[in-house]
C-alpha cells in the first residue's frame, strides 16, 4: 500500500469494501462437454407449469357478455336486495287478478283505482307474514284458517259468509226485474204458487 503527501498530511488512497456476492443460482443452462442441456424443471414454477399441462377453456368474449347480462337481469339487482325475476304460475296469475279486484272484497275498504290490463310485476316475491308475538290475537291469523294462496284464503272466507252469493243473488234479481221472467213469477205468485208438470 501506498501513501501519497499532500502538504505535511499523509493519506492512503481510498478502497472499496469486498462486496459479497452469496451463492449465485445455478444457470438453466448447462454444458457437458460440447452438448449445451436446459434444465426445464427450473424454467417454470409449479402454478404456471400445472396450467400450461392443464386443458383450457376458451370462452367467446360475446357469449360470456351475454350470459353476463342475463345473469344480472335474473334479479333487480343490490339496490332492490336481489328480488328475483317474477316466475307467473297460474296460482300467482289468480293471486295477482284478485289483488287488483281487491275492493269487492270489502266494501268498508276503498282503494285507489287501478287502470289498464292487470300487468305482472318484472321482479317479485311471494312469502307468508309471520306475526310477532306482540301482535295481539285478532290481527292474527289461525293456522287453521292460514291457505296456501290468496285466492284460497279469500274462497274459505266466502264460504262463512256467504256474501258474494248474496250479492250476486241481489243482482241478478234486479237485472231481471221488469222482464219476462220477471212477470212470469209474478203471475205464478198470484195464482199460488208454481205448478210443476202441468
Amino acid at each position: 500500500m501506498t501513501c501519497t503527501v499532500v502538504k505535511g498530511v499523509e493519506k492512503t488512497p481510498y478502497t472499496f469494501p469486498k462486496l459479497n456476492a452469496g451463492e449465485l443460482e445455478k444457470p438453466y443452462i448447462a454444458s457437458k462437454g460440447a452438448v449445451a442441456s436446459v434444465d426445464s424443471s427450473r424454467l417454470l414454477d409449479d402454478k404456471a407449469r400445472k396450467q400450461a399441462n392443464s386443458v383450457r377453456k376458451v370462452e367467446d368474449p360475446l357469449t360470456a357478455k351475454k350470459a353476463a347480462v342475463e345473469k344480472q337481469k335474473a334479479t333487480a339487482g343490490a339496490d332492490w336486495y336481489n328480488l328475483p325475476r317474477t316466475d307467473l304460475t297460474p296460482e300467482l296469475k289468480r293471486d295477482l287478478q284478485l289483488l287488483k279486484m281487491r275492493g269487492v272484497l270489502d266494501p268498508h275498504r276503498h282503494y285507489k283505482k287501478e287502470g289498464g290490463k292487470m300487468q305482472a310485476p318484472e321482479y317479485s316475491q311471494v312469502g307468508t307474514i309471520v306475526e310477532g308475538p306482540t301482535e295481539f290475537y285478532t290481527g292474527r291469523i289461525e293456522n287453521k284458517k292460514r291457505k296456501r294462496t290468496f285466492v284460497e284464503e279469500v274462497l274459505s272466507g266466502e264460504q262463512e259468509t256467504g256474501r258474494f252469493k248474496r250479492k250476486y243473488g241481489e243482482l241478478q234479481d234486479k237485472k231481471g226485474s221488469g222482464k219476462k221472467a220477471f212477470y212470469k213469477a209474478l203471475k205464478a205468485q198470484r195464482k199460488g204458487g208454481v205448478k210443476k208438470g202441468g
